[in-house]
């Protein structure tokens, strides 16, 4: 009777593992967290907490709002053109990250907004963005239409004291994934690698069905 009893009891525990597993699924799905096993990073108060509507100007000078850029998952940084490593580094590896999605057949618009738009111009944005990425969507705008965007994306800038046109802006430097009719997912900081950004963004838009 004991082999018996010794095969029943690892039947119920196997039994008892596959119900934890499916409860587990069942749970996350019901918490409205289907990206759960995607995150790499915790926001206070969750993920709604960062991200929201903006409205800003693209590089042919014309107003666009968040429903006109993010019609398709989209790696979002906020900058300056005249940023002399940090910006140029962390925007070209985004660019490589967006290269690497395509070639796993996910399409992601990399977007640039400046949080200086006392130099960055639509023009000049438009050139740096071009100059990264041909799919690079330069931004810009008024102050107020700056500030605002960045309020909403919960990102710091403030532009050193100088008395000429060569001062430097301090700023976040995080990277965020939008998903359209999602809203923000994830950031990513600077010292995540390309592959490892496009192997975390694909999980996102794998788990989307985008």
């Amino acid at each position: 009777m004991k082999p018996i009893h010794a095969i029943a009891v690892a039947v119920v525990l196997v039994a008892l593992a596959i119900a934890g597993v499916a409860w587990w699924q069942i749970s996350g799905k019901a918490g409205g967290d289907r990206f759960a096993q995607c995150r790499g990073s915790q926001v206070a108060g969750g993920a709604a907490q960062i991200g929201g509507p903006f409205e800003l100007v693209d590089s042919q000078g014309r107003t666009v709002t968040d429903k006109d850029v993010i019609t398709q998952p989209a790696l979002i940084y906020f900058g300056y053109t005249f940023c002399p490593d940090v910006c140029p580094i962390d925007v070209a590896r985004n660019a490589v990250a967006v290269d690497l999605l395509k070639e796993q057949g996910h399409a992601v618009t990399p977007v640039f907004i400046s949080i200086d738009p006392r130099r960055d111009t639509p023009e000049v944005v438009g050139e740096f963005a071009e100059a990264i990425h041909p799919d690079m969507v330069g931004l810009t705008g008024s102050p107020e239409q700056v500030k605002a965007a960045s309020q909403a994306y919960k990102t710091y800038y403030q532009a050193q004291p100088s008395d000429d046109e060569y001062y430097l802006v301090d700023h976040t430097t995080m990277s965020y994934l939008v998903l359209p009719d999602e809203g923000f997912v994830e950031f990513f900081r600077r010292d995540t690698g390309p592959e490892e950004l496009a192997g975390r963004a694909a999980c996102f838009l794998d788990a989307a069905g985008m």
